[in-house]
């Protein structure tokens, strides 16, 4: 095992910046995952650190060593790929040994470890398969197999779920997360799924165009996002985000209405946004709520129902109970501790404390 540090890191193709200074410190034995929409560089970044592009500018570091100059075979890592990449011909016993191809291990050694990740990876009863008589699941078990394989100091993975159905997706992520709780190695995991970034960090990193724009824990980015961007892309359904100006103590809605937040202290008239989380929203059954709009959709998701609602021309997403939702059509007034409530500088996106 081993920490991981990214000093300054930028990438330029042709005349296009894709990474801006990208500075992280991954620690011993953590479980980081980068997220972001597409082209936000979280892939090119997990390249540079494997050593299948050149950095234009900066350092990366793997165990206290700067490894710029090393190959990706020097560098004591082990990559997944979202493509399986098996080869068909090979059993299963001989695609994961294929990882051991260049090692010193004598025959017995070989099989031994061979052996001991199948073990883990509950792989043992499958080993004289081939790939094509393996499920998808079970494929990528084998591909992460060949990386454990050589016990490297620190695993990429490159979206390896992504080619995988939703239950699949949920299985792997378990399986990954009891792999990484066993085996305890380093592992960078990229991903454009804000699930599965939640489920299976220690830490997130949250990219745009280059940019990181947050790192922290699951809770920290979800609870505290550092912009709306964050607020936007980490939580589904997304946080709501109501234009407003600051007045008396609160927040006066553009769309009508004014919300109190004790405690907070902003000069008079500076425009903000407010955000609330759908889950965030009860309906107040006295009539009591801060929001009124109409019920324009109901979508039911078993224990819960999303509701949209029409409040003054602006959509408002709102989480209730399955059972008690409301109809369409319905007017109703919302309400959300002022606890639970962001607020977001209008002309920046930063997050006001």
């Amino acid at each position: 095992m081993a920490d991981l540090a990214l000093h300054g890191l930028t990438k330029t193709f042709g005349k296009t910046k894709v990474l801006h200074g990208i500075d992280l410190a991954v620690q011993d034995g953590e479980f980081v995952v980068f997220v972001g929409p597409s082209g936000c560089g979280k892939s090119t970044t997990l390249r540079i650190i494997a050593g299948l592009e050149d950095a234009t500018a900066g350092t990366v570091e793997i165990g206290g060593r700067v490894v710029n100059n090393l190959e990706p075979k020097d560098r004591d890592i082990a990559m997944v790929f979202q493509n399986y990449a098996l080869y068909p011909h090979m059993t299963v016993r001989k695609n994961i040994g294929f990882g051991l191809r260049t090692s010193r291990l004598s025959r017995a050694e070989k099989a031994a470890r061979i052996a001991e990740v199948a073990g883990v990876l509950g792989m043992t009863d499958l080993l004289d398969r081939r790939p094509s008589q393996l499920s998808g699941g079970q494929r990528q078990r084998v591909a992460i197999g060949r990386a454990m394989v050589r016990d490297p100091k620190v695993f990429l993975f490159d979206e390896p779920l992504s080619n995988l159905d939703a239950q699949l997706r949920t299985q792997m992520r378990l399986e990954i997360k009891k792999l990484h709780k066993q085996v305890g190695t380093t592992i960078i995991f990229v991903t454009h799924d804000q699930v599965e970034a939640m489920t299976l960090a220690d830490r997130i990193v949250i990219m745009k165009d280059g940019v990181i724009q947050q790192v922290g824990t699951p809770s920290e980015v979800f609870n505290a996002p550092a912009n709306v961007f964050v607020a936007r892309f980490i939580g589904a359904p997304a946080m709501n985000l109501l234009p407003g100006s600051w007045r008396e103590g609160g927040v006066a809605l553009d769309m009508g209405g004014q919300i109190a937040l004790p405690g907070r202290q902003l000069a008079d008239g500076t425009r903000v946004d407010l955000g609330i989380r759908p889950t965030d929203l009860a309906i107040s059954a006295d009539g009591a709520g801060q929001i009124t709009g109409a019920i324009t959709l109901v979508e039911p998701l078993g224990a819960e129902s999303m509701l949209y609602i029409d409040a003054g021309g602006v959509e408002i997403i709102a989480a209730c109970p399955g059972r008690t939702a409301p109809d369409p059509g319905q007017q109703i007034r919302l309400s959300a501790d002022p606890e639970a409530l962001h607020l977001f500088d209008a002309t920046t996106g930063e997050a006001l404390r």
